[in-house]
């Protein structure tokens, strides 16, 4: 994966909170016990204890609007309109990132191209295909703690999309310190790129509305496996586009595909459930296998519709 050299992203919407204090995500949100590592948060002895991946955290002390209720939380989420709380303690950590050369040197500055590369699709895309006015999510990274519309997240908390505030919040340290480490993913270049593109799909679900038609919260057939799965097709169509060299990618060979493939096989709930020492049983997914997570990007990529990732029309997933 390399970027277009000459390609300007300094529009790309990326800050940084710097530093935060603990707390957890005050009771919301979704738990999965990881392998290996130690106890944090409690609960289970002998087992690093996060917050799934891509999950849609529930927003703290309502706000009066509608939303996906986090799983096991009770919390109903809350308006879908805020301010980035992070970004109010914006760091100068992304000040000079500027070319797509800045970009092929610092991981930093990749992360900001990417964004850019993400808001252009979408503001194409979503008007086009969906008669919708795409509104751009910002991407705030932390490290320690974070203040967000959906509760104080800590640095065990993976990359999620907060509806409250539209933003997306992740520690950079979770790719090699959980998705590889922990969890035994490959790793490579675009693994991040596929997760950003994942939590921009969730982006995308709250602008159309789709958030709203999640009701059952586990299961293999469940609503929120539809919405998990509809979110990697969307980061399948956006990953598309940008192989085609005609954006801010000089190149995205196979190489990049396989990674961010293997990225979804390895937070499949099925391969999560194994890891963590439990028998698969698929009545407690919400995320869907490490199958369906492949293959649902896979029809993104191949067909590159909003119309082909409806997951939720689907009778078979």
């Amino acid at each position: 994966m390399r970027f277009n050299p000459k390609a300007d992203i300094s529009g790309g919407r990326v800050g940084d909170s710097g530093s935060g204090g603990g707390g957890g995500m005050g009771g919301g949100g979704m738990r999965i016990p990881i392998p290996g590592g130690t106890r944090a948060g409690g609960g289970i002895g002998g087992l690093i204890i996060i917050v799934l991946i891509f999950v849609i955290n529930s927003c703290l002390g309502g706000g009066g609007g509608t939303g996906l209720p986090s799983p096991d939380s009770g919390i109903d989420a809350g308006s879908q309109t805020g301010n980035a709380q992070g970004l109010q303690k914006d760091s100068e950590r992304y000040a000079n990132c500027k070319t797509g050369e800045d970009a092929n040197n610092d991981p930093d500055c990749a992360r900001k191209a990417v964004a850019v590369s993400l808001e252009d699709y979408w503001t194409t895309t979503l008007p086009e295909q969906a008669d919708v006015q795409f509104t751009p999510a910002q991407i705030i990274t932390f490290s320690g703690g974070v203040d967000t519309g959906c509760g104080q997240a800590t640095s065990q908390v993976g990359p999620f999309y907060c509806p409250a505030d539209q933003q997306i919040y992740l520690d950079t340290t979770f790719f090699a310190d959980v998705l590889e480490g922990q969890l035994g993913g490959q790793g490579g270049d675009y693994v991040e790129p596929y997760v950003l593109g994942h939590e921009f799909g969730h982006h995308i679900q709250n602008l159309l509305g789709t958030m709203n038609q999640v009701r059952t919260q586990k299961g293999p057939d469940s609503d929120a496996v539809r919405l998990e799965l509809q979110a990697d097709c969307y980061a399948g169509m956006w990953t598309k586009d940008a192989s085609d060299g005609d954006g801010i990618f000089l190149d995205l060979d196979q190489g990049d595909i396989d990674e961010a493939l293997d990225a979804a096989k390895t937070v499949g709930d099925d391969r999560i459930q194994q890891q963590s020492g439990q028998r698969v049983n698929p009545e407690g997914w919400t995320h869907g296998s490490s199958e369906q997570r492949q293959r649902w990007f896979g029809i993104g990529f191949d067909q590159g519709t909003l119309e082909a990732c409806d997951t939720f029309s689907a009778s078979e997933l």
